[in-house]
């Protein structure tokens, strides 16, 4: 099989030949590192101090096939490697450095955008349908078009003429006993994730500063070795325990701080003229005249520091506790479910159900389930328990016409087949860092407009490991929130470490499909997803009404995702038919 390889950036890309490895495509002032040596050749680009020294050490690997071996540098970056056998790509583990691929007749092309494939960008509606039904982690090789592969966080791209495509897994965790063990190396790795960028910017950095402990953890770490300028959104609806909490990191920090005061015209759900829109669905894009209100004070600085993926890496969810129940400890399960009820004053019952019947189901059969439950009839979307399920079908089940359930559940049963992790804690973690990757990735072109270069330290390889490495149920916690963060950086205030409660943008969303709601349903009903009979419109304005008066909160989430999923696909639609 012919092979041909393209890398780069979303951006205009310059050519470049690098000896070994064929035309690599950057985008202007994307850093890049290449060597060569008889056969063997590797390029290292994107987000990575590695000088061509040190990458020559890595030739060795190269010649031997050693593919993970060229993923443990600090930083986020993709790796191109040649030993005159077989070619080899990779991007992160969390897959913000994203790999497409797709097979045009005998040759395999891959990208790092899709639409640099040189193939027509059509959306896979189906698969968009599932995604909005039952999550998008049970088709992690899934782009967002038809026929276009993603090679899924964790792996690189193996090329071998005469064969197909081979994923090759390279997460390469190194398991550690329990959480002290593992602080250190987290603590060690999430510093330099965070001060190497600061002190390459060499001025004024900007940085995110919800008053979470994510953003405000990266706030202290730069604020050691650099001016940091921070930035906090609030409006009417923000909770006045985070724009404190903000205040008092940014005291703490003697940093500057300025807090946006949003109002009507910034919330969710907006979509103005002339957003951009990407190339691929993202929840962000309902957020978008937020982001341009808070983040106006920092355009243009040369880093803009954030939290995102905090949540994955230093938390976990109830899916340890479902681990438990995997591997026969019962009664330590109960005990730690009965216990994290009680902290917040909910019943157990419910919880440990869902729990007990995702661990004696496992992951296929409860896929198959779930393609059976949309094969029988309209299904109701499952109500929230705080356990935790293999596939929870959402509210988007009940939009589902029927011939969008057939294919919803064909796409089920096709996931079921697939290898993926059977343990559940394993399966979760990487489902959610992919979710926060592609999310990232997504943000992109909204970064661009509004002059604002992100960096995700909490998403780097060695921070990723870092945090995995130590067991979910540790990480999870009971009386200390995200006490891996706690043991790994000591030198964070008490005041910050000890804090519980967390925001969040739901009393946003719901007013802004209050203030949205006309255009909104026009939206849903003008989608290529009703258009093509997979959606029931008059069904998810009967949802959206209600949310909207704020008669069913539950469903926020999933009315969300599927009208930036709308929005998307509209525009989408418009530019396909310009091109025509």
């Amino acid at each position: 099989m012919e092979q041909q390889w393209i890398t780069g950036g979303t951006a205009a890309t310059d050519g470049v030949t690098i000896k070994g490895l064929g035309d690599v495509r950057r985008a202007p002032g994307m850093r890049a590192r290449a060597v060569g040596e008889g056969p063997a050749a590797a390029a290292v680009v994107g987000d990575c101090t590695l000088t061509e020294q040190e990458l020559r050490t890595a030739l060795p690997a190269v010649r031997a096939g050693r593919w993970a071996e060229l993923t443990r540098w600090p930083g986020s970056y993709w790796v191109i490697a040649d030993n005159g056998r077989q070619h080899f790509v990779c991007g992160d583990l969390a897959g913000l450095r994203a790999i497409y691929y797709t097979l045009q007749g005998e040759r395999a092309a891959w990208a790092t955008a899709a639409r640099l494939l040189g193939c027509p960008l059509v959306p896979d509606l189906p698969w968009l349908a599932a995604r909005l039904t039952a999550g998008e982690h049970h088709w992690p090789h899934h782009s967002p078009y038809e026929r276009i592969h993603l090679v899924p966080g964790g792996f690189g791209l193996l090329l071998t003429p005469g064969a197909l495509p081979q994923l090759i897994d390279v997460t390469g965790i190194e398991p550690v006993a329990e959480l002290r063990e593992g602080a250190a190396q987290f603590g060690r790795a999430l510093t330099d994730a965070v001060q190497r960028r600061v002190h390459d910017a060499d001025g004024v950095v900007g940085a995110d500063l919800s008053g979470g402990l994510d953003s405000s953890a990266a706030v202290v770490l730069a604020a050691e070795t650099a001016h940091v300028h921070a930035v906090t959104y609030t409006d009417g609806y923000t909770s006045a325990e985070d724009t404190a909490f903000a205040s008092r990191v940014a005291e703490h920090t003697r940093i500057e701080h300025t807090t946006a005061a949003g109002g009507d015209a910034q919330l969710p759900f907006g979509f103005p003229a002339g957003q951009p829109a990407g190339t691929e669905p993202v929840l962000e894009a309902a957020t978008y005249t937020m982001d341009a209100c808070y983040l106006a004070p920092v355009r243009d600085l040369p880093v803009h520091l954030t939290g995102h993926g905090g949540d994955v890496v230093l938390d976990a969810s109830a899916s340890c506790w479902a681990r438990l129940l995997q591997d026969g400890r019962r009664r330590e399960a109960h005990r730690q479910v009965v216990a994290f009820a009680r902290l917040r004053n909910t019943a157990p019952g419910p919880a440990w159900k869902t729990l007990k019947q995702a661990a004696g189901l496992g992951r296929s059969t409860a896929l198959l389930r779930a393609a059976e439950a949309l094969e029988h009839g309209p299904a109701a979307g499952e109500r929230a328990t705080g356990g935790w399920s293999w596939c929870r079908l959402g509210a988007g089940a009940s939009w589902l016409t029927g011939h969008g359930r057939h294919q919803v559940a064909a796409l089920l049963r096709q996931a079921a087949r697939e290898q993926q992790p059977e343990h559940a804690d394993e399966f979760d973690q990487w489902a959610a860092l992919r979710s926060v990757g592609a999310s990232a990735r997504g943000w992109e072109p909204y970064a661009h407009a509004l002059g604002i270069q992100p960096v995700y330290p909490y998403l780097d390889n060695q921070v990723v490991r870092a945090a995995f490495a130590v067991p979910a149920l540790a990480r999870r916690g009971l009386v200390a929130y995200k006490p891996l963060l706690r043991a790994a950086l000591p030198q964070l205030p008490d005041w910050l470490t000890s804090r519980r409660s967390k925001g969040s943008f739901t009393a946003q969303r719901i007013a802004g499909l209050a203030r949205h709601h006309g255009r909104l349903t026009e939206l849903v009903g003008a989608s290529p997803l009703a258009a093509a009979g997979l959606i029931d419109p008059a069904a998810v304005q009967t949802v959206l009404a209600q949310t909207a008066r704020g008669h069913n909160a539950t469903a926020i989430a999933d009315l969300h995702h599927l009208l930036v999923t709308c929005w998307w696909l509209t525009g989408q639609k418009a530019r396909l038919e310009a091109a025509c």
